[in-house]
């Protein structure tokens, strides 16, 4: 379960900007309702007693979300809960010590990375395998299930490596598998699981090729425990012929479009119009294929997927049940059915609110609004009079008050691309939690929206949870306050799809990377591993450049223009390109910044 973390730079009165390979290049020279009542009463309450962190976790509503993970300490720092309900005092890691720890210079103790940062936590995902288990192991005890659970993570949640790996070694004494849904995805899982539990399902999803299918086969080979789930009716004839040739008695799965679907923005791969899967007439003419190929006895998986997000368990049910009658006919008709693979999930309460999604303030000012367009246009048109237009914006004004949403949000520039660490904000307008990871025993008393590092409009964050257009903030202090005078933000929740989505919009990499695993130690962690962000050059050669030629060129510039002669501010030659190799090497994200930024 990663974190970001972005810093806010206080050099700057508020709005403030934020801070947060090996090439032929020469070395350079030496963002990290109900519950509305309950944050209008934690301010309340602060008008006549002393703030303490406890009103800032309503405010952000961290124990909605984040238990029993995230919490706020004494200090006012976000603190991690390693090991869930289970984790004792001492074992808490200060979110804000793990940044100084790996963005203070290597000279005091540091590891001299700059921010943003993603935080793995190793630690929370080993407690979260073994929850999800226990839960569905509570469930089959309680009902007499007669079969049992194996989990199966689909690797295109978080292809990174040690996330994969991690869940094959901590799902091992469960069976915990992996799903494919490329061919990279596929030779990613086969590695990982030959670590695995030798009964852990190795899932082939997604469309495929000839090559596909023999990778697969390939990986039933190696005695890896591989089903190749059938979505279009023609690879069952790429099966039949491959398992042939390479002698190899392959498992079939089949995808079942159902009937049943929902109606929420992952809700299209569902229903008899979704994109993947076999209808019934589908199912029937593949049985018979499998059966005229002798093969029947190999159809062992049925799979459905009713989207993600799913907003209801009673959908969910519907899905099973419908599910289980084709499995039982499937059964009826010869095949030796022996897993049904149940696909998508529930909701996640990104915002700790238990609702449906729309914030009843959000509905509330979008409905105001709406009126007040009206009159405006009936101004317009002359049927309406001036002192009755004015009464409206009155009316306007106090609900706006009243929720919240009167004063404009300041702008806090935040040393990250949206598009890069946070692309489903972007692309679908999902929300995170986002919070300050420190001064927490303070009063936030800013709304402010988040603006990124790019140059585009859509670079902002300005819809939080709670159906928030602002978030609450504290005042950017100096250089002689506050954690060396950085304002830190976290983004919470953000494990899966990001990284995998993230792009490279103006040539802004992702952050660098570290694992954190909680310790004895006086500071209670310890950084694992570090993954540094790509530099410069390399994400230039993501796009095809050349850097190395990039900096000749560049180089015999300045030679051809005899910089050395012509520099009338003291920098000579030599500085000039040691400063070029040194911007080729660096990352793209803001290091340090001027007063005037």
């Amino acid at each position: 379960m990663p974190v970001m973390a972005c810093c806010v730079d206080s050099a700057v009165a508020p709005p403030g900007h934020a801070d947060a390979g090996d090439t032929s290049i020469p070395s350079p020279v030496p963002f990290l309702s109900s519950n509305a009542a309950a944050v209008t009463a934690a301010v309340a309450n602060s008008e006549s007693s002393h703030w303490s962190p406890a009103h800032s976790s309503a405010i952000y509503r961290i124990d909605e979300w984040g238990a029993p993970y995230f919490s706020v300490n004494s200090s006012g720092n976000v603190v991690v809960r390693p090991y869930g309900t289970g984790t004792l005092a001492h074992q808490e890691i200060d979110l804000l010590k793990i940044v100084k720890k790996v963005s203070d210079p290597k000279s005091a103790g540091g590891l001299g990375l700059r921010l943003p940062l993603i935080v793995r936590l190793p630690d929370v995902l080993k407690n979260r395998v073994e929850s999800l288990h226990s839960a569905f192991e509570s469930a089959i005890q309680a009902q007499c299930y007669e079969s049992h659970y194996q989990g199966v993570y689909p690797v295109k949640c978080n292809q990174d490596r040690l996330v994969a790996e991690d869940i094959v070694k901590f799902g091992a004494p469960f069976r915990f598998g992996l799903e494919a849904g490329s061919k990279p995805e596929l030779l990613l899982a086969m590695s990982c699981l030959c670590k695995g539990n030798p009964e852990a399902l190795l899932v082939c999803n997604g469309f495929k090729d000839a090559e596909y299918v023999s990778l697969a086969l390939i990986a039933k080979k190696l005695a890896l425990n591989t089903v190749i789930v059938l979505e279009q009716e023609e690879e069952v004839n790429l099966v039949i012929d491959l398992s042939n040739k390479l002698s190899v008695r392959p498992v079939i799965g089949i995808r079942a479009k159902l009937r049943t679907k929902h109606s929420g923005h992952f809700g299209s791969t569902s229903g008899e119009k979704g994109k993947f899967g076999l209808t019934t007439t589908q199912i029937l003419r593949l049985v018979k294929k499998l059966q005229d190929s002798g093969m029947l006895d190999c159809l062992q998986l049925l799979h459905f997927h009713i989207g993600s997000q799913i907003p209801s368990t009673a959908l969910l049910q519907d899905g099973v049940v419908e599910a289980t009658q084709i499995y039982s006919e499937l059964v009826r008709l010869g095949a030796c059915m022996k897993v049904i693979d149940i696909g998508g999930g529930l909701g996640i309460d990104y915002d700790g609110s238990k609702s449906a999604m729309r914030h009843e303030n959000e509905t509330c000012l979008l409905y105001a609004d709406q009126l007040k367009q009206r009159c405006v246009e009936q101004f317009i048109e002359g049927s309406l009079r001036i002192e009755q237009l004015a009464d409206v914006d009155g009316l306007f004004d106090l609900v706006s008050k009243v929720i919240g949403a009167a004063e404009p949000a300041r702008i806090y520039n935040v040393n990250l691309s949206i598009f890069t660490s946070i692309p489903d904000f972007w692309s679908i307008g999902q929300v995170f939690p986002i919070v300050p990871i420190h001064r927490l025993d303070e009063k936030p008393e800013v709304r402010g929206v988040l603006s990124d590092l790019t140059c585009d409009s859509d670079g902002k964050i300005d819809k939080f949870i709670g159906g928030e257009t602002s978030l609450l903030l504290h005042e950017l202090e100096g250089n002689d306050g506050g954690a060396n005078g950085r304002y830190y933000l976290g983004m919470f929740l953000g494990g899966a799809y990001q990284e995998a989505l993230g792009g490279v919009h103006n040539l802004f990499g992702g952050p660098n990377v570290v694992s954190v695993l909680q310790s004895d130690g006086p500071q209670s962690f310890a950084v694992t591993r570090v993954m540094p962000g790509p530099s410069c050059a390399d994400v230039l050669r993501m796009m095809q450049h050349e850097p190395e030629l990039m900096f000749e060129t560049l180089k015999h510039r300045a030679e051809e223009f005899h910089v050395e002669d012509h520099d009338n501010d003291g920098t000579n030659y030599a500085t000039l390109i040691s400063s070029l190799a040194r911007s080729f090497h660096n990352m793209p994200y803001l290091k340090a910044l001027s007063p005037c930024s």
